[in-house]
C-alpha cells in the first residue's frame, strides 16, 4: 500500500462528483497526521456540486460543494485516459501523468440513451450535468413543446425542468407506471394523476419507436410503438444510467456483465491499490444510483486508506427516498414490494379526490413494518422510514393516518434517521448531549444528518428537541436553520431596524441563502410592515405559489379570480360586470362561503385582462390568494331583518375596507352577525362580531377546517369605535407574535396566559404597547394600495403574466375544459374513461 507511516502517500481520485467530494472531505477530517497527499482529477470544468438538486440550477441556485482545503490538489477540465497499474500512474488527455500509491475511481455514470432512430438529431439532450441543463435552457428558447424519455426519479426531475422553461412537456416511460423502482402500481397511478393535472402528458407502458425530424432537420416529434405521435421540439433522455467503467476495462480490472467495476465489501477492486466508489462501482452485483450508498462507500474507503486493518465495510443501502415533484410529495421506504410474493401484507388507502395514496407493507403477523409508499401526503415519511424493521407502532390504520407519529425520544437508538449519511438516532442523541448542541444547524454540521436530501430534517429536529427537553434546556424556536430567531423575533428585528429586504436580513441576522420556510415568512413580515408591492424586486422571489400571480392556482394549471365584495354587498351593475367578464373569458362562476363570487379557469396571460375589466368597474383584489384578510361575512342586519339589533352590513364593510391587504402569518376570516341568532357564523372566525342591544361582542380565535374551534369572547358591548380599536390591537399583536403559518386559534392556545393575558394586553394595555399597535394599524390603512391595480400600472410586473416566457402571446394548449351543468370544468388527462382510473 505504500511506504512507512511517516512517509506521505499519494492518493489520486478520478472524478469529482458527490462521492469523490465526500471521500476527500472525510479523509481530510480524519487524517490529522497528513498521511495522504490527495489529487482529484475531474473532467467537468467545475468542481463538485450537488447533483441531487440539479434542477434548481435553472432557478439560479448555487449547487457547488464547499471547496477542499489547500492540501488537496484539484484538477478540473481534464479526463483521465488510462491507468498504468504496474507503474501506478494515471494519464490525462492534457498529457499529465500522475503517480499514486492508492487510486480511487469515482467516475460515476453516463446517461443511457436507448438505441432508437433519431436519437442523434439536433435538439436531443441528456440530463446529467450543469452543462447539460445550460444547453437545454439555451435550445428551449423559441420552442413550445418538449418530451422527456424516462419516468423515474431523474426523468421526472428533467420533466419539471423542461416545463419550468415554459415548454408543454410530455413524459414517456416504457414501464406501466411512473417511478417503477420506487412505487407500486397504485402509487405510480396516483403520481400520474398529479402530474397530468399539472398539464403534463404522461405516456406509460408503451415504448417509443423513433424520434422524427422536422423540416429544419432537428427533432420535432416522438413516435410511439402504438402509432401515436407527440410533438416535441426538444427531447431529453433520462432513462437510466450506465456505469463509467471504461478506465477499469482498459487496465484489465474485472467489470460486471452489464457494466460496473467489480469491488468487494471494502470497495476494493482486484488490484489492492485501486478502489471504486459511487455509481461506477458494482458491489455484490448491484450498482447503486442514490446518494446515500455513494456516501457510505466513500466513508468506507476513507477508513481503509487511513487504517488498512479497519473492519469497515459497505453493507448495501437503504433504498428509501422522499422528494417533491412539481409540488407533489412522493416517498418510498423500506421494501414497498415485499407483499408481491404473498410473504407479507399490503394495507392501502386511496383518496382519488385529494389525490392521496398510502400503502404500508407489514409482516404476515401484522407486527413488523417492512416498507411503504406515500403519494400526495408524505408527512409521516421520516418517522415510518426510521421504524422499518421494527415493531409496527400501532394498528395499520393508525400508521396510515398519522395516529402513531413518534416523538424523537421514542425511537430505538439503532434506528437509521438519515439514510443518506447513515446516521442513527443514537448518534444524533449522543452528539447533542456530548457536545452540548442546541440548534439544528449544529446537529447537521456535527452528524451530517439532514445535509443531503433533507427529508429527515423534521425527525432530526424532534430528536434534538426531545434531548434538550429531557435535559431541562429550553428548546429553540428558531424558524429554520438559517436564522436563530423565531418568526416573532424576526418581526421585531425588521420593525426595529428598518430592514426592507430578505438579503440584508439574512446577511445581518442569519446565515446562508434561506429556504422555503424562512423566505415566505420574511416576505409576509415585510408585507405586514408595508415594504412595497409583493411582486417588487427581491420580494417577488420570496412569495408562496399563489402570491406569484395574485390568484389561486387550480388543479389544471389555471387560476381563479376573486374580486373583493365587502360585506357581501354588491350592486346590480357590478354583478353584471362580473357576469360579462365570466362570459367573455369563458370562466366558471361560484358563490363562495365568504359571500363573494369566484371566477375559475383563467389562464395566466388572461389575468391582467380580467383584472382590467374588474378594476375599471370599481373592483379590487379580494386577496383570496394571500396570507391576509380574506373576507368579512355578514347577515343583512337591522336594515332588513326584523330580529337585527345593529347594522351588521355597515360594520362588515367598515372592517373589510380597514383590514384589506393586511398580511399575516396565516389567512384571516371574519364575520358580523346582527343579532344573537348568529346567521353569519361569527364564532367560527378568526375575529367575529355579534350585535347586542348595547353594541357589539367581540369573539376571537375561532376557525373551521380540520380542527374546528369555537371563538372566545374577548370583550362585550363595545361601541363602534371601541370595537375597531380592539380588533386593531388584536390583529397587530397576533401578527407580531404568531409563528409562521399559525392560525389565530392555535396561536391563542399557545399564548402563555391564554385569553386572560390577551385581554390584558389589548384591552388593558398591560404591556404598554397599545399605542404602537394602534399606530401600526393606521400605517397599514394609510398605505393600502390594490395589488391588481398596481400590477396593471407597471409594465415590468406585467411581463411575468405569460404561459410561455419564450412565446408571450401563446396560450397553454394543454389546458382543456368540458361542460357540466352549463359551465366549464377541467378536462383532466386521467378520468373514468381511462383503464388506470377505474377503482382508483
Amino acid at each position: 500500500m505504500g511506504a512507512d507511516n511517516d512517509i506521505v502517500r499519494r492518493l489520486v481520485v478520478v472524478g469529482h462528483g458527490p462521492a469523490a467530494h465526500r471521500l476527500v472531505e472525510v479523509l481530510r477530517e480524519r487524517d490529522a497526521a497528513g498521511t495522504w497527499h490527495v489529487t482529484v482529477i475531474g473532467e467537468e470544468s467545475r468542481t463538485a456540486y450537488d447533483r441531487v438538486a440539479l434542477t434548481t440550477h435553472l432557478e439560479g441556485a448555487d449547487l457547488a460543494y464547499p471547496p477542499h482545503d489547500d492540501a488537496v490538489a484539484v484538477v478540473t477540465g481534464e479526463r483521465v485516459t488510462g491507468i498504468d497499474r504496474a507503474a501506478r500512474t494515471v494519464a490525462t488527455d492534457a498529457g499529465r501523468e500522475v503517480p499514486y500509491d492508492a487510486l480511487v475511481l469515482a467516475t460515476g455514470s453516463a446517461p443511457f440513451v436507448p438505441p432508437v432512430p433519431g436519437a442523434d438529431l439536433p435538439g436531443v439532450f441528456v440530463y446529467r450535468t450543469i452543462d447539460d441543463l445550460d444547453a437545454i435552457r439555451a435550445y428551449a428558447a423559441g420552442r413550445t413543446t418538449g418530451a422527456v424519455v424516462g419516468g423515474g426519479l431523474l426523468g421526472l426531475e428533467a420533466a419539471r425542468a423542461v416545463q419550468g422553461l415554459g415548454l408543454r412537456s410530455a413524459v414517456v416511460e416504457v414501464a406501466p407506471w411512473l417511478m417503477p423502482r420506487q412505487l407500486d402500481e397504485g402509487g405510480g397511478a396516483m403520481l400520474r394523476r398529479h402530474i397530468e393535472a399539472l398539464g403534463m402528458d404522461v405516456r406509460a407502458g408503451t415504448p417509443m419507436s423513433a424520434l422524427e425530424a422536422g423540416p429544419d432537420g432537428a427533432v420535432a416529434s416522438v413516435r410511439m410503438a402504438d402509432g401515436a405521435v407527440l410533438d416535441a421540439g426538444l427531447v431529453v433522455f433520462s432513462a437510466g444510467i450506465r456505469p463509467r467503467d471504461e478506465l477499469a476495462r482498459g487496465c484489465g480490472l474485472p467489470v460486471g456483465e452489464r457494466g460496473g467495476i467489480v469491488v468487494d465489501s471494502a470497495c476494493r477492486t482486484e488490484d489492492p491499490a485501486i478502489f471504486a466508489i459511487g455509481e461506477c462501482a458494482l458491489v455484490d452485483g448491484v450498482v447503486y444510483g442514490l446518494v446515500a450508498p455513494c456516501f457510505a462507500m466513500a466513508e468506507t474507503v476513507a477508513g481503509r486508506l487511513l487504517e488498512p486493518a479497519d473492519p469497515a465495510v459497505f453493507e448495501g443501502a437503504d433504498p428509501s427516498t422522499k422528494l417533491k415533484l412539481m409540488g407533489v410529495d412522493v416517498a418510498s421506504f423500506g421494501d414497498p414490494f415485499a407483499d408481491r410474493d404473498g410473504g407479507a401484507l399490503g394495507v392501502t388507502y386511496t383518496d382519488p379526490v385529494a389525490k392521496v395514496y398510502k400503502k404500508i407493507v407489514v409482516s404476515d403477523d401484522a407486527r413488523t413494518l417492512l416498507g411503504g409508499v406515500l403519494v400526495g401526503d408524505a408527512d409521516s415519511y421520516a418517522v415510518l422510514r426510521a421504524q422499518v424493521g421494527g415493531a409496527l407502532p400501532g394498528t395499520p390504520d393508525q400508521v396510515l393516518f398519522g395516529g402513531t407519529e413518534a416523538a424523537g425520544g421514542d425511537l430505538p437508538g439503532a434506528t437509521v434517521v438519515c439514510s443518506c449519511n447513515n446516521v442513527t438516532a443514537e448518534t444524533i442523541r449522543g452528539a447533542v448531549t456530548e457536545r452540548s448542541l442546541t440548534d439544528l444547524g449544529e446537529v447537521k454540521a456535527c452528524t451530517r444528518a439532514g445535509t443531503s436530501c433533507g427529508s429527515c430534517v423534521p425527525l432530526v429536529k424532534k430528536l434534538l428537541d426531545a434531548e434538550l427537553t429531557a435535559a431541562g434546556v429550553e428548546v429553540s424556536k428558531a424558524i429554520c436553520e438559517h436564522f436563530d430567531h423565531s418568526r416573532a423575533e424576526l418581526f421585531d428585528i425588521v420593525r426595529a431596524s428598518g430592514i426592507t429586504s430578505f438579503t440584508r436580513l439574512v446577511q445581518e441576522h442569519g446565515r446562508g441563502r434561506g429556504c422555503d420556510i424562512c423566505k415566505p415568512a420574511v416576505a409576509s413580515i415585510l408585507a405586514s410592515l408595508g415594504n412595497g408591492h409583493i411582486l417588487e424586486g427581491e420580494q417577488a422571489a420570496l412569495q408562496d405559489t399563489n402570491d406569484h400571480f395574485l390568484a389561486n392556482l387550480q388543479k389544471n394549471g389555471t387560476y381563479s379570480v376573486v374580486p373583493r365584495v365587502p360585506g357581501g354587498e354588491i350592486t346590480p351593475e357590478k354583478l353584471i360586470v362580473i357576469g360579462e367578464v365570466a362570459r367573455d373569458f369563458g370562466l366558471y362562476t361560484k358563490i363562495t362561503g365568504g359571500q363573494r363570487i369566484d371566477l375559475f379557469g383563467a389562464r395566466v396571460e388572461q389575468l391582467p385582462q380580467i383584472w382590467r375589466r374588474l378594476v375599471d368597474a370599481g373592483f379590487e383584489s379580494g386577496h383570496a390568494y394571500g396570507k391576509s384578510l380574506r373576507t368579512v361575512k355578514s347577515c343583512v342586519g337591522s336594515t332588513w331583518c326584523r330580529y337585527g339589533v345593529q347594522d351588521s352590513v355597515a360594520m362588515a364593510i367598515r372592517l373589510e375596507l380597514r383590514y384589506r391587504g393586511l398580511r399575516a402569518p396565516h389567512k384571516l376570516k371574519s364575520a358580523v352577525s346582527g343579532c344573537a341568532r348568529e346567521c353569519a357564523e361569527a364564532q367560527s372566525k378568526d375575529f367575529g362580531i355579534i350585535a347586542t342591544e348595547n353594541g357589539w361582542n367581540l369573539y376571537v380565535a375561532g376557525n373551521g377546517g380540520m380542527r374546528p374551534r369555537h371563538a372566545d369572547l374577548l370583550a362585550s358591548d363595545l361601541s363602534d369605535d371601541e370595537l375597531v380599536t380592539a380588533i386593531d390591537r388584536f390583529l397587530m399583536f397576533y401578527i407580531r407574535t404568531a409563528d409562521r403559518l399559525q392560525r389565530t386559534a392555535s396561536w391563542l392556545e399557545d399564548l402563555d396566559g391564554g385569553l386572560d393575558y390577551l385581554r390584558e394586553v389589548v384591552m388593558d394595555d398591560a404591556l404598554g404597547i397599545c399605542a404602537e399597535l394602534d399606530a401600526a394599524m393606521e400605517r397599514h390603512v394609510a398605505s393600502y394600495s390594490d395589488e391588481w391595480s398596481d400590477v396593471l400600472d407597471d409594465p415590468e410586473r406585467l411581463r411575468r403574466f405569460v404561459s410561455f416566457v419564450n412565446a408571450p402571446e401563446t396560450p397553454d394548449p394543454s389546458i382543456e375544459f368540458e361542460v357540466e351543468r352549463e359551465q366549464i370544468k377541467p378536462l383532466l388527462q386521467i378520468d373514468a374513461r381511462r383503464p388506470e382510473a377505474v377503482g382508483r
